[in-house]
C-alpha cells in the first residue's frame, strides 16, 4: 500500500512537491485552509479583474518544466509562457528610466546613457556572477543542508566569492554611478532581502536572468496554480480546500499526521509543511513537543520585510504611458529607506513602488478596454508599532496619488475594481510569522545550514518547502525546495 503524505498549504513549494510524491505513487493529499489552491500565488477576481495575489515574474521557467516531466507531461500543454521585455524598468525619482533585459549591447547603451564610465565596471560585475551563479545555485540550491559539515565542505567557495559581502557592497566594487548601483542590487527585495545586508549570492540572480530571461505565464501566474492542480488531480492526488490543520499529530518524537480545526485527525507517514516554517513549530506543534532550543532560533531569526499590495483595475487603457509590464519606481531615499523598513521598522513618509501592468503583455486580465494593475511597496513586519486597522487607507490614499500625478493621470476616477492586502493579511489569512512576506531574511548566517532545515531537526518525517527553508524565497528557491523535500521523503520511505 502506498504510503501517505500530507502536505499543509498549496502555494508553489507544496504544489510542486505534491505533484513530484504523486508521480512517484505516494498517496499524496493536500490540505488548504483557503477556498482555492495557490497560496500566495491566489488569485483574486473582482468585476471580471484577475490579479494575481502574489509573485509575478518567472525568471526560471525550466524548474517548471522539470515539474511537468516529473508527472510524465508536457508544461506547454498545461499553461503559456512567453518572455517579457524589457525584463524590467527601473525609474528613480525624477522619473529617469533604465530598462533591463539580457540583450548585452543594449544594456550597455542603458549604462552609457547614465554614466558612460560604468559600462567597462558593468561588464566585469556580470562576468563574475557566472561563478557565483554555478556554486549558489547549479550545485547547492536543491542539495540539502542537514548537517553542520554540509556548510564546512563549501566554507572556502563562499569565502572566495566574497558571499560575506552584501549584493550593495558586491555590486559597488564595480559600478560607481549610484542610480545603476540601485539598479544592479535592488534583487534581494524580490525574495524579502535588504541589499545591504542580502549575502552577494544573491548576485547570481542577474546571471540567471541572463541566462534564460523573464516570462510570464498566459492567464497570470495563477493558471500556473491551476495547472500543477490539474496534473497533482491526473495522479490521484487529493486536495481539500477550506480545510484548516490546527495541529500536527505527535507521538514518540514521530509526526503521525494532522488535527483539523473540526477536531478529526487524518493519519499519514509523512508531513510536508508549506507554510511558513516558525508559524509551523509555534503554532501548529503543541508546545510539549517544542524543544526550547528551537522556540529560541524563532526569536533570534531576522525575519524579512512585509508587503502593502495594492490591486486596482481601471476602465481607462493606460497603454500608451511610460510604464512596462515590470516597473520599479525608487524612492530619493534607498539606504535610509531600507533602514526603516528592515532595521528601525517604522513606516515611512516616502515609499519605493513595484508596479505590475499585466494587460500589455495579456488582455485577458481585464475586460475589454480595461487595464489590470497590481502596486507593491515594502514595509516593515508587524514588529512595527503600525495600526494597519487605521493606516491602511490612508496609505493606499498616497500611493494612488502618487501614481496619478506622475504615471498614470486620472487614476482615481477611474478605478473600477479594488482589493488591497497589508502585514495583518499575511500574518493572519497566510499564517506568516510576524506578518513577514517571504519568512526569514536570505542574509548569510541564515542561509543554507543555518537556515530551517528542509527536514525538522526535532522529528524525522516532518519535512518543509517553501520561502523560509532552504534555499529560500522567490520562485526559483521555492521550487528548490521542492525537489528537495521530494528526494529525502523518496529516501526515507
Amino acid at each position: 500500500m502506498a504510503k501517505k503524505v500530507i502536505i499543509i498549504g498549496s502555494g508553489f513549494g507544496g504544489l510542486g512537491a505534491a505533484v513530484r510524491l504523486a508521480a512517484r505513487g505516494f498517496d499524496v493529499e493536500i490540505i488548504e485552509k483557503r477556498d482555492k489552491a495557490g497560496g500566495r500565488g491566489y488569485l483574486y477576481e473582482i468585476n471580471g479583474f484577475k490579479f494575481d495575489g502574489g509573485p509575478t515574474v518567472i525568471t526560471a521557467p525550466f524548474m517548471f518544466d522539470d515539474i511537468f516531466a516529473a508527472a510524465g507531461r508536457k508544461r506547454e500543454d498545461y499553461i503559456q509562457f512567453v518572455p517579457v521585455n524589457p525584463f524590467y524598468r527601473i525609474f528613480d525619482h525624477t522619473g529617469r528610466k533604465f530598462d533591463y533585459n539580457n540583450d548585452h549591447d543594449f544594456i550597455l547603451n542603458e549604462i552609457g546613457r547614465i554614466n558612460p564610465a560604468d559600462k567597462a565596471n558593468y561588464e566585469r560585475f556580470i562576468a563574475t556572477t557566472r561563478a557565483i551563479f554555478q556554486k549558489g545555485f547549479v550545485e547547492l540550491a536543491d542539495q540539502p543542508f542537514l548537517h553542520f559539515t554540509d556548510m564546512l565542505k563549501i566554507a572556502p567557495d563562499l569565502i572566495r566569492l566574497q558571499s560575506y559581502k552584501s549584493v550593495y557592497q558586491y555590486v559597488s566594487q564595480f559600478v560607481q554611478d549610484d542610480f545603476l548601483r540601485q539598479i544592479f542590487s535592488f534583487h534581494p527585495l524580490l525574495v524579502g532581502g535588504n541589499p545591504f545586508d542580502t549575502t552577494s549570492i544573491y548576485a547570481m540572480i542577474h546571471y540567471l536572468e541572463r541566462e534564460w530571461g523573464v516570462h510570464y505565464a498566459v492567464g497570470g501566474t495563477g493558471a500556473i496554480v491551476d495547472a500543477l492542480v490539474k496534473v497533482f488531480a491526473e495522479l490521484g492526488g487529493k486536495i481539500r480546500l477550506s480545510t484548516e490543520v490546527s495541529e500536527i499529530v505527535i507521538q514518540n518524537r514521530r509526526v503521525t499526521g494532522v488535527r483539523l480545526a473540526d477536531g478529526s485527525v487524518l493519519p499519514a507517514d509523512f508531513v510536508v509543511s508549506n507554510a511558513d516554517v516558525a508559524w509551523t513549530y509555534r503554532y501548529l506543534i503543541n508546545e510539549r513537543h517544542r524543544r526550547q532550543f528551537t522556540n529560541w532560533r524563532i526569536d533570534q531569526y531576522k525575519y524579512s520585510m512585509s508587503l502593502f499590495v495594492l490591486y486596482f483595475g481601471t476602465r481607462k487603457e493606460y497603454k500608451d504611458s511610460k510604464l512596462a509590464h515590470h516597473n520599479i519606481i525608487l524612492s530619493p531615499r534607498y539606504k535610509p529607506l531600507l533602514d526603516d523598513i528592515f532595521n528601525k521598522k517604522v513606516l515611512a513618509e516616502d515609499f519605493s513602488l513595484y508596479l505590475h501592468m499585466p494587460t500589455l503583455t495579456d488582455p485577458s486580465m481585464a475586460p475589454a478596454g480595461c487595464e489590470t494593475f497590481y502596486v507593491l511597496s515594502p514595509v516593515p513586519h508587524l514588529d512595527a508599532k503600525v495600526d494597519w486597522t487605521k493606516m491602511a487607507r490612508p496609505y493606499r490614499d498616497k500611493i494612488l496619488l502618487f501614481l496619478e500625478e506622475n504615471y498614470l493621470p486620472d487614476l482615481r476616477a477611474n478605478i473600477v475594481a479594488e482589493h488591497y492586502i497589508d502585514p495583518l493579511h499575511f500574518q493572519n489569512t497566510l499564517n506568516s510569522y510576524k506578518g513577514a512576506a517571504f519568512s526569514v531574511q536570505p542574509i548569510l548566517r541564515q542561509s543554507a545550514w543555518f537556515r530551517p532545515h528542509n527536514r525538522s531537526e526535532e522529528f524525522e518525517n516532518l519535512y518543509f518547502v517553501g520561502a523560509g527553508t532552504h534555499p529560500g524565497a522567490g520562485l526559483p528557491g521555492v521550487l528548490s525546495s521542492s525537489i528537495i523535500t521530494d528526494r529525502l521523503i523518496a529516501q526515507a520511505a
